[in-house]
């Protein structure tokens, strides 16, 4: 059975990384969900603009075959410029993951998520409430997907955002909010972005850094990967007919 991945957040998740910049990742065991149904993995992962590009999924999704022997499938949802507003309970992007990770459901069995979003909350009237509207944010998918057991990974924000003069003063506070957020969860692990560095926009992370970033995602997801109740063996029947013959 595959294990699959929902990737939801904004752009820094969909990825706007160079194709050219980083070798291609041929793993063949690496699956893009599509139409429904699994694609071999192509670049780039989630297209949710023209000018989408590398994906820290893919290192990710490579480094976590490498150590599973499974086919990995990425369910891409993540669309760039979206505020936390724009991901809560019943809106648009809210209900299109859920239905995409429903439909990856059918062939799949989902082992995480990743979720990387924030800078566009990097305002005076947005930071202050970001912790609340993303634990109700995560609160709401748990309760849709039934992920109670499942890993979440949540990345922080680029130093990089320090050269951008209208988020400068804004982007500490939401990125403290997002590791107080997994601080609070059990299942939650907050991935650092310390020492990665960005494109000449200063908004996103360039191709070498979302490789080393994915890597990132998956060190956080290891930490996770014993709660997770995918992995969590079922006893076998000899052992359960033992422990029921010990209760007579």
């Amino acid at each position: 059975m595959i294990h699959s991945f929902l990737l939801i957040g904004q752009s820094n998740m969909a990825g706007r990384g160079d194709l050219g910049d980083v070798e291609r990742i041929g793993n063949p065991a690496l699956k893009v969900l599509r139409n429904g149904r699994w694609q071999r993995m192509f670049q780039p992962v989630n297209p949710d603009r023209p000018f989408s590009g590398v994906n820290l999924a893919e290192s990710f999704a490579d480094a976590y075959q490498k150590d599973h022997g499974v086919e990995v499938g990425l369910i891409p949802c993540a669309d760039g410029g979206t505020r936390i507003d724009q991901w809560r309970e019943g809106s648009l992007l809210f209900d299109h993951a859920v239905f995409q990770a429903k439909l990856a459901e059918r062939t799949s069995n989902i082992a995480g998520v990743l979720w990387h979003q924030g800078e566009s909350d990097c305002e005076a009237s947005l930071t202050e409430g970001y912790l609340d509207k993303l634990t109700a944010f995560y609160e709401a998918l748990v309760r849709a997907l039934n992920l109670g057991d499942v890993p979440f990974l949540a990345g922080g924000l680029g130093e990089f955002l320090e050269n951008r003069e209208e988020i400068r003063p804004y982007w500490r506070q939401v990125d403290r909010q997002i590791e107080a957020f997994a601080d609070a969860h059990p299942m939650v692990g907050y991935v650092s972005a310390k020492g990665l560095p960005g494109r000449p926009d200063n908004l996103h992370f360039n191709a070498p850094a979302l490789r080393t970033f994915g890597l990132r995602y998956y060190e956080a997801f290891k930490a996770l990967e014993k709660k997770d109740k995918i992995f969590i063996e079922k006893p076998r029947e000899d052992d359960a007919l033992r422990t029921a013959l010990d209760s007579l």
